[in-house]
């Protein structure tokens, strides 16, 4: 019988990662979750959706038929490395259309082994088990546990600029969808973007719509936590620079400004889009 595509379980997000020796700390990269299934000498990857993207992974294609199993499921994350050694998102889609030979799988889970489901297995024996038919120095690659207390896991990611970290209860089943057994906690990071309008309601607090700097795209809101003066030293810029609204976009309560204001931003590392953003300062960029 065929191996059918197993929907991912799917940690939530917490602020910071558990305390205690019930979990174990792993890093979160900044790829496409993805889900290999390995039939004989058949190999299929999986999106987190369940579409057959096996034709845009020849080279990991190759790799995971030399593992030594005869059938098997691996959930994992399929990553591209910067020069610093850094999972990137952006260079990851690059790297699928021109760059095979820099993909990585990283795996951190084994659903299928040999004819055996081990969805109810505990993790640590899964991952024991996973550790032992992957081959060090390959494409395919062990998704280590963090040694040291979650605080101090946490805290070594954040200085490393990684996305953040996921903690595992080492006893935990595997069950599709959302589980508080797996807990994601994510890093922020300053990033500058161009301010399109300032969206303000009465009663609502205010919020600054960004764009990504040099193309233009829409990336998302950020809550503006300026204090009093810098407040009104922005309003005073948005009403000097006031501008239309961009192509598509129907905002009503916006004020629209010109290009030309540029936000800092607190937000949520390894998001496409802005998440959890906040307006930390502004400034004009040169030459305006």
């Amino acid at each position: 019988m065929r191996l059918n595509f197993i929907p991912p379980l799917m940690p939530c997000l917490v602020d910071k990662p558990p305390e205690g020796d019930a979990w174990i700390h792993e890093v979160k990269f900044d790829g496409y979750r993805s889900q290999i299934a390995i039939e004989d000498a058949e190999v299929r990857i999986f999106t987190r959706r369940g579409l057959d993207w096996t034709a845009k992974y020849r080279d990991l294609v190759e790799t995971a038929k030399g593992l030594n199993v005869q059938n098997a499921i691996i959930d994992g994350e399929i990553i591209v490395l910067n020069d610093d050694g850094v999972s990137d998102f952006g260079e990851l889609r690059r790297a699928i259309s021109r760059r095979q030979h820099d993909l990585y799988f990283v795996a951190f889970d084994l659903l299928h082994l040999n004819g055996h489901s081990l969805l109810d297995m505990p993790l640590e024996d899964r991952r024991e088990v996973l550790h032992a038919i992957i081959p060090e120095g390959e494409r395919i690659q062990f998704s280590e546990a963090l040694p040291g207390t979650s605080s101090a896991v946490f805290h070594l990611v954040e200085q490393a600029g990684l996305e953040g970290v996921v903690s595992k209860r080492k006893d935990s089943k595997y069950r599709s969808g959302p589980s508080t057994n797996w807990l994601k906690a994510k890093c922020y990071t300053i990033d500058e973007y161009e301010l399109l309008g300032v969206e303000r309601e009465a009663g609502k607090p205010a919020f600054a719509l960004m764009a990504e700097r040099g193309t233009g795209r829409y990336v998302g809101s950020a809550f503006i936590t300026l204090n009093r003066e810098m407040r009104e030293r922005l309003w005073q810029r948005v009403q000097e620079h006031a501008g239309t609204a961009p192509k598509g976009m129907k905002r009503p309560a916006t004020h629209w400004v010109k290009s030309g204001l540029i936000g800092r931003l607190k937000h949520l590392r390894g998001e496409e889009d802005l998440r959890h953003a906040s307006l930390q300062d502004f400034r004009e960029e040169e030459g305006t």
